[in-house]
């Protein structure tokens, strides 16, 4: 990877990490997964499509929460190959 793409990683994991910890979208996930949930258990017996539907849409919220931890991640990693490879810089 160059120092661009590098630089990149780095800056949207500082991104994500920010949004990780803001109180308002989790507080948003947590409202809208509450919600789903809620839905999902005042479904008739025989609406398994709209059962379907909340569960996908819970599902959603989840791999939205691992996109962001995989964008942090991948920051860490390309903050660590930086320092391997100007071992000088600070």
């Amino acid at each position: 990877m160059n120092d661009d793409k590098i630089a990149l990683a780095i800056h949207r994991a500082g991104k994500a990490e920010a949004l990780r910890n803001d109180d308002m979208l989790n507080e948003a996930f947590a409202s809208l997964e509450a919600t789903y949930i809620n839905a999902w258990r005042s479904t008739p017996a025989r609406d398994a499509d709209a059962r379907e539907r909340l569960w996908q849409a819970v599902n959603i919220l989840g791999k939205v929460k691992e996109h962001l931890l995989t964008v942090v991640g991948g920051g860490k990693m390309a903050k660590a190959e930086l320092e391997a490879l100007h071992p000088n810089k600070q």
